[in-house]
């Protein structure tokens, strides 16, 4: 997304930019004195610091400006919201090369394990249902594979909690938004090699830079292509993207990006390991397979963006933009069918075959102007957006007859099911919204933000075999609120606060056959911000209380009424940057409790794959040392724990063990150009279940022990 920093910001730079412009001036002027006397001076080096929205090329594990949850890139400080950003060192660093192997280790998120580009991501108990691209909403599905690939991502953005102001409906989970790798204003590349445990190899390419001699027009072209077969026999998982994007200058405040993107996933699927019928976990080799060798998932995603900005000498900013996408996925694949015996039997392979066609559009258009008054500067922001979702999906089910054994599991012996799309639906959702935005500083330490929107929202799905249309649904004019207050208590520290919304239609009727009210989870969130050492560490301490209400509930006559009410409370500690010269963390405590409050289940857990402590710990240190062997030599660490959580399969809980699980990364820079990275993953061959499901399926391992070696060259 690109941005208009704030005016403080703008001001911010001139400073430095005004004070590093008198130091060069006045080395200059000694250096002119030097030469005249004959002599020679050495000079230091002067960096002219400033904000910047991209974090490539920083080497660091925070950012001074983040845009989730708003229309304008901002520092983290004035978003009243949890927010988590991770960088380009952090994702390099790590090795991540999906969004949700990123996810896995990133405070206060909960990634339910599946092939990677597939996995459900979890938020303070709810799963998000949509993702954003610089900006621009896209549907997120994790059956479907549509998560990017991280070769064409700057950045992740994630903020926690309702997010309706800029988003209408949604789940209360809160908003990620990808930060799409921007065309470079000088000519800069890089060529990357891994190979590392199961065969896995992957290459990316990446090089961009001014298309013409002014510099008015540049382009970046990136692609990446991974292979690589699994600890779980008979899975492997390819995958190729090729992205493009070009900026041209329109003026010297006007600039237009155009991006295009293609990803292909090519999967043999597994989906997890059965339980016994009580549902006791099983001690299995972490390779054991559960289906048939004709598993199978491929899927295509194509993305086009396009958006025009223009900057106001006031430091005003306007933006117009675009996105489409055309998704496809067609998979076959099976699992066991049943629960366990004490033997390890299983009964029958159970299917599912799905041909899915996705088409969205996104709009969105919005002027953001700052104002005086009173001495201090206010902004106010106003836009539209729309957004269209049509989706065809054919699907099948069934179940294979047989007796297969979990400790001689034969794939190749199921035979392969004739598909016959018994299901077959074309859904269609529109959404049109006008939103604004209001801060306010009545006095230079505080900042009062209100907003407000009001969407309007229908949908509906046909049925393709019988031509009947289901689940219509017309909301006319739903206002979402949006209330904050930041405060400054030093230069240093921020004391925040905030009430968020979002909303989510249901298809379910009441006795008298209305649709029952959306869902609607409000969120009231509080807590502190600190920016220390210029900006280069950013901490945050926040208590969250979340409500998702009118929940669909059946009443002692089976009718539905809109009474369930889900409670999510918690705190959150996260601490991300530089603590010293050269020496990176990232580092994040969560609690988090969830509970039904009314309704039918009230007083049972509402989300408990959600584990009550969550603790994630990542550092890294650079030796930096002239004429030092040790010179560019990096070590770097982890840990992820866990405390136990459970699934709930019909009248059985599957639970599941906390765990500890430590990585370890060896780097070095052979020089500016030329570096290596050796990452070991679960150090201690930790074994664990790192998902549960249900009975007969969904329950992970998590990965044993394994490797991976990178080379870099940049040019």
């Amino acid at each position: 997304m690109s941005f208009n920093p704030p005016l403080r910001t703008i001001r911010a730079r001139l400073f430095r930019t005004f004070a590093a412009t008198s130091a060069l001036t006045a080395l200059s002027a000694g250096h002119a004195f030097a030469q005249t006397a004959g002599s020679t001076i050495a000079l230091d080096t002067v960096v002219v610091d400033g904000s910047s929205y991209e974090t490539e090329g920083t080497d660091s594990y925070t950012t001074d400006l983040i845009s989730v949850g708003e229309k304008e890139a901002r520092p983290p400080r004035e978003i009243p919201q949890s927010t988590t950003v991770v960088t380009r060192e952090r994702i390099e660093d790590g090795g991540y090369t999906s969004l949700d192997t990123a996810l896995r280790e990133t405070p206060g998120i909960v990634v339910l394990n599946n092939d990677n580009g597939r996995s459900s991501i979890f938020s303070r108990g709810f799963e998000f249902d949509s993702l954003y691209f610089d900006g621009l909403p896209a549907p997120l599905s994790s059956v479907y594979g549509t998560q990017p690939d991280l070769a064409i991502v700057d950045h992740i953005e994630i903020l926690r909690g309702p997010s309706g102001l800029f988003g209408g409906t949604g789940e209360p989970a809160g908003a990620i938004n990808m930060a799409l790798k921007k065309a470079p204003d000088a000519w800069h590349g890089y060529l990357e090699g891994q190979y590392g445990s199961w065969d896995t190899g992957r290459g990316e390419l990446d090089v961009g830079g001014p298309l013409n001699e002014a510099g008015t027009i540049r382009g970046r072209i990136v692609g990446a292509y991974q292979d690589g077969d699994n600890m779980v026999d008979v899975v492997d998982n390819k995958s190729g993207v090729a992205y493009g994007t070009v900026s041209v200058d329109l003026t010297d405040q006007t600039t237009a990006t155009f991006i295009l993107s293609h990803l292909e996933r090519d999967i043999t699927p597994f989906n997890g390991l059965p339980t016994y019928a009580d549902g006791s976990l099983i001690d299995l080799d972490r390779s054991t397979y559960t289906g048939a060798d004709w598993n199978r998932f491929d899927n295509d995603v194509n993305d086009y963006i396009a958006e025009v900005e223009h900057k106001f000498d006031d430091g005003g900013h306007a933006r117009v933009a675009l996105r489409y996408s055309d998704r496809d996925a067609d998979f076959l694949y099976g699992w066991a069918g049943s629960a366990a015996d004490q033997d390890g039997n299983v009964n029958g392979i159970r299917w599912l075959a799905r041909d899915f066609d996705e088409k969205s559009l996104a709009l969105d258009a919005f002027v953001s102007k700052p104002f005086t008054l009173f001495g201090q500067e206010h902004n106010v922001l106003l836009g539209a957006d729309y957004r269209r979702i049509d989706t065809t999906l054919l699907s099948a089910s069934g179940l294979i007859a047989g007796t297969h054994n979990l400790y001689d599991w034969d794939a190749s012996s199921i035979p392969e099911p004739t598909v016959n799309y018994t299901a077959q639906t074309d859904s269609e959702q529109h959404q049109t919204g006008i939103y604004g935005q209001l801060r306010i500083k009545p006095i230079d330490r505080v900042t009062l933000i209100g907003g407000g929107r009001v969407s309007w929202y229908d949908s509906s799905t046909e049925n393709l075999l019988t031509g009947a249309t289901q689940d219509e649904i017309e909301i006319e004019g739903h206002f979402t609120p949006y209330v904050g207050a930041v405060v400054d208590l030093t230069d240093q520290i921020s004391a925040y606060a905030s009430y968020t919304e979002t909303f989510q239609p249901q298809t379910y009727c009441d006795v008298n056959g209305d649709l029952l009210d959306p869902r609607q989870g409000d969120q009231i969130e509080a807590g502190f911000k600190g920016e220390f050492y210029g900006g280069a560490l950013n901490g945050t301490v926040a208590y969250f209380q979340l409500h998702d209400k009118n929940r669909a509930e059946q009443d002692t006559s089976g009718n539905y009424v809109a009474l369930g009410e889900v409670e999510a409370r918690g705190v959150e500690l996260e601490i991300a940057g530089e603590l010293l010269p050269d020496w990176q963390v990232q580092a994040g405590y969560t609690y988090t409790e969830t509970e039904y409050v009314e309704g039918s289940s009230a007083g049972s857990v509402f989300s408990p794959y959600t584990p009550e402590h969550q603790l994630q710990l990542w550092t890294d240190y650079t030796f930096h040392s002239a004429d030092a062997w040790w010179d560019g030599l990096s070590i770097g660490g982890g840990v992820k724990v866990y405390s136990d959580f459970s699934a709930v399969s019909g009248s059985t809980t599957i639970e599941a063990p906390g765990y500890e699980v430590v990585d370890l990364q060896l780097g070095y820079e052979f020089n500016e150009n030329l570096s290596a990275k050796l990452r070991i993953n679960n150090l201690f061959d930790e074994k664990y279940y790192a998902r549960v499901g249900s009975t007969s399926v969904f329950n992970f391992y998590g990965e044993e022990r394994n490797a991976m070696l990178t080379l870099k060259a940049k040019f």
